[in-house]
């Protein structure tokens, strides 16, 4: 009686373990140093960024600044040379025909506000004839000015006849407490109509305390 084996059964348990199964499972291994210079990479973006921001902000509050000193500057009026106009003044307004007659002369308070504002009152008209001469005034170069102001007018009954508008220039002495210049006025009615146009020469000094 004889055996036969004609075959061998294959158990997994009894193979020879094959580690190349196991290769595409492992876990990527990143190298200490690599770990090291990536850290520090981002680091270094972050500081660049964080200069960068800061550099950007320290330009505008400068450019901010410039432009505060500009505004106020312009605002004020005033340049970098010559005396200012900004206070108030005691006039001598002389009034012609624009030909060389003079007309009348009278005294004149104006005051040539911060922020290019002017205000004005003369006594070649009685108060109550008219309202306060109201503008505006800027600098033109070195010592030189420009105004114009407005003020309206009545009769005796205290009925309304017209307004007046007053433009000129006038020149800021080196020693910034006189000035002198000349002016166009012109008077109109009611319904807005030229009357009249005449001319005015100025001068006057700073009052102060």
């Amino acid at each position: 009686m004889s055996l036969e084996i004609t075959s061998t059964r294959n158990f997994p348990g009894n193979a020879p373990p094959n580690f190349t199964e196991y290769l595409s499972e492992r876990p990527e291994m990143i190298p200490h140093d690599e770990k090291l210079k990536k850290a520090k990479t981002r680091k270094e973006i972050t500081l660049m960024k964080t200069k960068l921001v800061k550099n950007i902000m320290a330009s505008l509050v400068v450019a901010c600044a410039l432009v505060t000193m500009v505004a106020a500057e312009r605002a004020s009026g005033q340049g970098t040379q010559g005396g200012q106009l900004q206070g108030t003044w005691e006039m001598q307004i002389t009034l012609t025909d624009c030909s060389g007659h003079v007309i009348r002369s009278f005294p004149s308070l104006i005051e040539f506000a911060a922020g290019g504002t002017v205000v004005e009152s003369n006594a070649g008209t009685p108060q109550a004839l008219k309202t306060p001469g109201e503008g505006v005034w800027s600098h033109a170069t070195d010592h030189d000015y420009a105004f114009r102001f407005k003020f309206f007018t009545f009769n005796t009954s205290n009925v309304f006849t017209g307004w007046t508008i007053i433009a000129g220039e006038t020149t800021v002495d080196k020693t910034g407490n006189a000035n002198s210049g000349t002016a166009t006025v012109k008077v109109y009615d009611p319904n807005g109509v030229l009357l009249v146009t005449l001319c005015a020469e100025t001068a006057g000094t700073r009052f102060e305390l």
